[in-house]
């Protein structure tokens, strides 16, 4: 698994998916693109990718595109509308993007070429009211962990499993 990071200006979301899945499809590579203030740490991603393989596995996965699967385990979400809040939206966005499996190498150049418009660190840059609000995170959780989101994150991409 790869993680690029930087920004993109989207005109045009479909367009925008559009050139991702011909990335994809060209690299044999898994890619999705992350809105970088709900992305806690690398172990986030991991994470979600490690339990969307699992659930693909079992068969048990919710979407047919593995990209989405991830996504939604990222989200924490069952709902792909839900879960799309993680993903970019019309205008400048901050973003981590994950390339796996396939072609990694040529499929994160390619990325890099073709959709990235600077290359910039991003991940861990969150927005920490954005993220509790989104993974409903109560100041309560949030004293019990000493104000650290990745464990209560984490936490809450692991439930998806429980949840199904």
């Amino acid at each position: 698994m790869r993680l690029l990071e930087g920004t993109v200006e989207v005109d045009d979301v479909d367009a925008f998916v559009a050139e991702i899945g011909e990335i994809s499809a060209e690299t044999g590579a898994t890619i999705q693109a992350f809105d970088a203030r709900y992305v806690v740490s690398e172990r986030h991603l991991e994470r979600a990718v490690e339990l969307a393989d699992r659930a693909i596995e079992r068969g048990e996965n919710v979407a047919r595109d593995r990209a989405v699967e991830i996504l939604l385990y990222a989200a924490g979400r069952r709902q792909i509308t839900e879960a799309l809040e993680l993903g970019v939206s019309p205008g400048e966005n901050r973003v981590v993007v994950l390339v796996d499996g396939g072609d990694e190498t040529d499929a994160a150049a390619t990325v890099h070429s073709r959709v990235l418009d600077a290359e910039t660190p991003t991940l861990g840059d969150y927005d920490s009211g954005r993220v509790c609000e989104y993974f409903d995170v109560s100041d309560a959780e949030l004293d019990v962990v000493d104000g650290d989101l990745e464990p209560l994150v984490l936490e809450r991409v692991a439930l998806l499993v429980v949840e199904k």
